[in-house]
């Protein structure tokens, strides 16, 4: 009897273009030499799993399609067809057993052949596929005794996409700075075909592995289910494969604590009659009241400790022979999506909520966007992962939502999330279109979705399982006709597989956004989840208008930035210094927004001062990115209004990361380099965080934002503060609440003045938001060069101090706008360094006059720049409140510094 085993292919691959006109037939094609020619010979492979652009890349080919406008030099690599390679090493102990050729994903029209046989056609990028090469020894197979030949024939998506939607019509694929809506068509990452921060990159490839796969007997599938009520009970499902199933006698199931103790472990004797089914256990309780044996709970970060388990089961033969292993990393946790009738109204109306419960505490939501991390898969190593999501729990994103129209995520995205405390909404795969649903096609999505439910169901992490993104919205937005034939997809087979595979259920919502009247208004705020893009898009209003913007859950929205001068520099390549402008061409091929000239134009104007300097340009398009997604977060994160009051549960940010060098909503660029609005939403996110709203009293009504101080006609007369507190803490606060105010005049014998502290005692209660007090802001005294003067020159600092160490627990310091009506002052700025030996170092930063969007930086790139990690940064800073920053991994490097008023990076003197 065989003992099952794994043997992944990876070595010896080679890789060609198809070639029609040296070889007609695929026979002729693997005849080919080795070589260097890769329209003619075999050249073999930098890696595996592989994709053509990486191979292309890696002999230097084809230009870096990131620089320059290289992209276009590339597109006919997704015209072409390609071709993979292996000689196939099978030992003889494999060949006497149950043989399988297992593939993880292939990219995407794949025709495989073994030994000149066409054994499997592929079309979905987002399964896996597996071909059994024989059963035991005596079975006639494809097999030789040497020499055998795996071959992949890739074919072109694009192409084949454009013939489907020739023979089956055309149909609404989003915006019109999308991809080709034939793209509808194809089951392969749907932003290949471009996106609106995304270049069009067709790659196509073995993208993950290759296995082989020997067994008489084996562990199919298990299916381990967690619960916490009414105890921490275990119970798995475990399914069998291979002939006989008999020959397994019992299983052997240990669970185990990371540190490798055993926690409990216990052998189920299988009668035949057991055994001899596909199925030998099903919903069996393996342990209950797990928690006397000191079994805990996994919670989200900040809620309580991440902890996992190893669930290991061991198929044994006779006299204890173990045929097969297998095993998963566990945690017990419960999860639940509310949506309920809210106890009162809010600004938009009654509704109901929509929230997280995770081990019986609502959680308040906040996290980012997440999209693939490069247009190449096979080049996104687990450092790369690791190093995002640990920027997001970082950021305090205690959510990731992984968006529609990229992958479904490999494992170890899932097991950090698990180790870091992530929650993660998983949306199935389709965005911004009307699919088809013929029969075919169905069928197809209903295998694809089976098995990725079935590879991530044991996550603690897995939140939720989302239809799609955005094709609802496709019926409000375009008006398209009042059906969508994937209706079948996302209110039938999506949810039934979901149903049908988790236990407890994991929450399911058909789309996003989802919800409103009869379905298709996905952009009523008192029912579902919105999308919010009426700041940037849609209507175009001011970004001070957020707090008007909210909804019950907010899943999508954001204003796009530049990204570092570092990253910039990088995809200009060799371009002059005339093309260093933000209009220039080159510019505006790493930019895919629509309309972005002109968006920008009306909120850049709207709030800074025109520049023609790109350096300067970028920089305050990061600061006003970071003061809307900022203001966003803070005003909506008070909906979180307490029990039956949950009128905002959770605010997701467009996006955390970028796939390549581009200005896009990205709050951290391609190289891993955060932007100025990454801490702004890490401090709003603090489980104990501030939030001043200034409501000006003007002199005449007009319709520019309540919070500007408009300058002569339209000055105000005065200006009310609002100061509120948002708690996520599971315990109340007592602090004290501190308000200073400085005038901001840079000129006038007023120029020193400060407002009278106001200090008070405030009781923060748990796991809510609340106000604390309202107040006239104060104006400071008139002098010779103003005759007016009101409180459009004061700057207002909120403080929670803790009333015993006097530690600040949360602050936020409020600024008049718009920016750039305002003078800002010589700060004063002195930063005392002191750097340690392990590469670390420490800042004290202190100022005379108050400071914006302070942003430190490394003044040169370099490969491990961003392994440099700052604890706080783009910070506003007044007098008499110095603030130290924590800096990781800075090592030698030289530290810059800008801020508004000063946005050119200065080096920092030490």
């Amino acid at each position: 009897m065989a003992v099952a085993s794994a043997r992944e292919i990876n070595q010896k691959w080679f890789w060609k273009m198809r070639n029609y006109d040296v070889s007609p037939d695929l026979e002729n094609e693997l005849k080919r030499p080795v070589g260097h020619d890769y329209t003619r010979d075999w050249v073999p492979a930098s890696q595996f799993p592989s994709e053509v652009h990486i191979e292309l890349l890696h002999r230097k080919l084809i230009p870096d399609p990131f620089i320059g406008f290289n992209e276009h030099k590339v597109q006919w690599i997704g015209e072409a067809e390609w071709l993979y390679k292996n000689e196939l090493e099978i030992e003889e102990s494999m060949a006497l057993a149950t043989l399988d050729l297992e593939f993880g994903g292939l990219d995407t029209i794949c025709d495989v052949y073994l030994n000149d046989h066409l054994v499997l056609q592929c079309n979905n990028q987002f399964r896996s596929y597996a071909y059994n090469i024989c059963n035991g020894a005596a079975d006639s197979s494809l097999l030789r005794a040497s020499g055998n030949t795996l071959l992949l024939h890739f074919k072109s998506a694009k192409l084949q996409a454009l013939d489907e939607a020739r023979l089956r019509g055309f149909h609404r694929g989003g915006s019109v700075n999308l991809g080709d809506p034939s793209r509808l068509y194809v089951r392969k990452a749907q932003y290949d075909w471009r996106w609106d921060w995304g270049p069009e990159l067709m790659t196509c490839g073995p993208y993950r592995p290759v296995t082989l796969k020997a067994y008489s007997t084996r562990i199919q599938d298990v299916h381990v289910k967690t619960y916490i009520e009414p105890t921490v009970t275990l119970k798995v499902d475990i399914e069998l494969d291979g002939r006989p199933a008999a020959d397994i006698q019992a299983l052997l199931i240990t669970l185990r604590s990371l540190t490798g103790e055993i926690v409990k472990h216990e052998k189920r004797t299988l009668a035949i009659s057991d055994s001899g089914h596909h199925v030998a256990m099903n919903d069996v309780v393996i342990w209950a009241h797990l928690q006397d044996k000191g079994v805990e709970l996994w919670w989200p970060f900040n809620y309580g400790k991440q902890v996992l388990y190893d669930l290991e089961v061991a198929a044994l033969g006779q006299e204890d022979q173990v045929i097969d292993t297998t095993s998963k990393r566990i945690g017990f946790r419960s999860v639940k999506l509310i949506e309920e009738p809210l106890s009162a109204p809010d600004q938009y109306g009654l509704g109901t909520s929509f929230l997280f419960e995770i081990n019986r505490v609502k959680i308040f939501m906040g996290g980012s966007n997440w999209i693939p991390a490069d247009n190449f898969f096979t080049r996104i190593t687990d450092e790369k992962y690791r190093h995002l999501l640990k920027l997001a729990r970082e950021g305090n994103q205690i959510m990731v939502r992984i968006w529609g129209g990229g992958i479904y995520e490999p494992d170890i995205f899932f097991d950090l999330c698990d180790e870091l405390g992530i929650l993660v909404w998983q949306d199935f795969q389709f965005a911004c279109g009307v699919y088809p649903a013929h029969e075919e096609f169905v069928q197809n999505v209903a295998i694809e979705a089976e098995q990725n439910v079935r590879r991530l169901r044991h996550h603690p992490s897995l939140a939720l399982f989302c239809g799609n993104n955005e094709d609802y919205q496709q019926i409000l937005q375009w008006q398209e006709r009042l059906e969508l034939p994937a209706r079948k997809l996302y209110e039938e087979v999506l949810p039934q597989t979901v149903a049908k595979l988790t236990d407890p259920p994991i929450p399911y919502h058909r789309g996003s956004p989802y919800g409103g009247k009869e379905w298709w208004d996905t952009a009523d705020p008192t029912v579902g989840d919105v999308h919010q893009w009426d700041i940037w898009g849609g209507k175009e209003l001011p970004y001070q208008q957020y707090d008007k913007l909210g909804g019950r859950f907010i899943s999508e929205f954001g204003i796009p930035s530049f990204p570092s001068m570092h990253t910039i520099r990088h995809w200009m390549g060799d371009a002059g210094q005339d093309q260093y402008y933000a209009q220039s061409p080159i510019i505006a091929q790493h930019v895919r927004a629509g309309s972005f000239d002109r968006r920008f134009a009306i909120v850049m104007n709207d709030n800074f001062r025109v520049t023609d300097d790109l350096e300067v340009h970028a920089f305050r398009t990061q600061v006003m990115q970071a003061e809307g997604v900022g203001l966003a977060y803070r005003t909506w994160k008070q909906g979180w209004a307490g029990e039956g009051k949950e009128y905002t549960s959770g605010v997701i940010v467009w996006q955390l990361n970028d796939c390549w060098p581009v200005v896009s909503w990205a709050i951290v660029d391609y190289f891993m380099r955060p932007k100025p609005a990454y801490y702004t939403i890490a401090r709003a996110l603090n489980p104990l965080s501030l939030h001043i709203s200034r409501e000006v009293t003007k002199n005449r009504n007009h319709d520019r934002p309540k919070q500007f101080y408009e300058f002569g006609a339209f000055q105000s007369t005065e200006a009310t503060l609002t100061i509120c507190a948002s708690s996520t803490l599971l315990t109340d606060t007592q602090a004290t609440l501190s308000l200073t105010y400085f005038d901001i005049r840079s000129t006038g014998a007023a120029a020193a003045w400060r407002g009278k502290p106001r200090t008070t005692a405030e009781e923060i209660p748990s796991n809510k938001s609340l106000e604390l007090c309202r107040q006239r802001c104060p104006e400071p005294p008139a002098d010779e060069a103003t005759i007016n003067i009101t409180s459009a020159y004061v700057v207002v600092c909120a403080r929670l101090i803790h009333p015993q160490t006097d530690d600040v627990l949360a602050r936020y310091v409020d600024w008049p706008e718009p920016y750039k009506y305002v003078q800002f002052p010589e700060p004063g700025l002195k930063v005392a360094v002191k750097r340690q030996k392990d590469g670390s170092a420490s800042l004290i930063v202190e100022v005379e006059r108050p400071i914006k969007s302070l942003f430190f930086s490394v003044q040169e790139a370099d490969e491990k720049d961003w392994e440099v990690m700052w604890s706080d940064n783009n910070l506003d800073i007044v007098p008499d409140d110095p603030q130290e920053i924590i800096v990781k991994n800075l090592w030698e490097r030289k530290i810059q510094y800008a801020y508004l008023g000063s946005e050119k990076a200065r080096l920092l003197v030490e």
